[in-house]
């Protein structure tokens, strides 16, 4: 009976322990909800873009930081032996400082929103934007893992276990370093590389690349690779190191605008000017044609044809891929329309053999 008096006796203080920290959970909740309330009705009244992305980004990562701050700021009330007011204090912060790094992690989605807001990647001369863009996201992407790193760091540190862990680690650290250094050299590497794109920029974000055989956009930049999103929907990944060490082609490194070819195969009597005048009249009419360039040349002459070249420009590669069909296809039509005998042809002659003249003698 001593036992379970003793029991009964701490009954009113975990009551009370509980009502506090329910009490505190609560009214971080009403303060959150206080709070986002409040910013959308900013948002929805004033047109804010600001207001309308802290609350998108931040409502989830609020809801578990105002709780546990308000649960911490009540704790010294909670009426519990030292031993386990100690533990829960260590959760309570331990929690509190993964919240409140899960909050500026989706504050830097905030900043990016904003710049995107400012800066529109879907506009005609966007070179400056997707400089702008390719920092953006790997500075974005390593303040995020300085965050985390720090976060984690801090709730590691908590325990006396870790800490002293962490001086043994400080007190061999050149053995480790070295270790360390073999074990993460391509990782280590592939930063660095990182560090280089997004600085000296031999690729940025939308980039138009030949890799691989392959064209595509530059769709992602991470720490360690690529990502170039195919024309036919597929995905090329590549690793930092490759843009670093061999050749890829840039179709947009200075400029979206590009030079397209059409190579056609006629015959001889093809009338060079007839065509020349028609590849004017075709890519005049067409949306695609940037009114900088539009040649035509003989550039060989084969054992059965001429090969002739038309030179057309557009503002940028889908725009010329567009622009070199239509020509072709158009040029084409019109040769079968007005000049049929100019299409590619195999001229055969056949002379006559000593039996065709007796026999042509005979019939006379």
């Amino acid at each position: 009976m001593t036992e379970v008096q003793h029991y009964l006796s701490h009954l009113p203080d975990v009551f009370t322990t509980l009502g506090v920290l329910l009490g505190g959970f609560a009214s971080g909740l009403v303060a959150h909800y206080l709070l986002f309330a409040v910013l959308q009705a900013f948002a929805r009244r004033e047109d804010s873009a600001v207001a309308r992305s802290l609350a998108r980004h931040l409502r989830r990562p609020s809801a578990w930081f105002f709780p546990i701050l308000a649960v911490s700021l009540v704790l010294p009330l909670a009426m519990l032996p030292p031993r386990p007011h100690e533990v829960l204090r260590r959760i309570v912060e331990m929690s509190l400082t993964l919240a409140f790094a899960w909050g500026l992690i989706k504050t830097l989605d905030v900043l990016q929103d904003l710049v995107q807001r400012r800066y529109q990647l879907s506009s005609a001369d966007n070179l400056r934007v997707r400089k702008l863009f390719t920092q953006l996201q790997f500075l974005k992407k390593l303040a995020a893992s300085l965050v985390l790193f720090v976060a984690v760091g801090l709730v590691l540190m908590s325990f006396e276990t870790v800490r002293r862990l962490g001086t043994g680690l400080l007190t061999s650290a050149g053995i480790a370093s070295v270790i360390v250094g073999f074990a993460a050299q391509r990782s280590i590497s592939n930063l660095l590389a990182g560090f280089q794109i997004a600085f000296t920029q031999p690729i940025r974000i939308d980039d138009v690349l030949v890799v691989e055989g392959e064209w595509g956009r530059v769709e992602e930049i991470t720490f360690t690779y690529v990502v170039l999103s195919i024309w036919d929907e597929r995905r090329l990944v590549l690793p930092l190191n490759y843009f670093i060490e061999k050749p890829f082609q840039n179709w947009t490194r200075n400029s979206a605008q590009i030079l397209g070819t059409v190579f056609l195969q006629a015959d001889y009597t093809v009338p060079v000017e007839a065509v020349r005048a028609e590849l004017r009249r075709i890519v005049e009419g067409s949306p695609h044609w940037d009114s900088r360039v539009c040649v035509l040349h003989v550039t060989d002459a084969k054992e059965r044809t001429l090969e002739l070249r038309c030179l057309v420009s557009a503002a940028n590669a889908g725009a010329v891929w567009e622009l070199r069909c239509a020509v072709r296809e158009q040029l084409v039509a019109f040769l079968q329309r007005e000049y049929p005998g100019s299409l590619p042809r195999t001229r055969a002659e056949v002379a006559p053999g000593p039996g065709a003249a007796g026999a042509a003698a005979i019939g006379g």
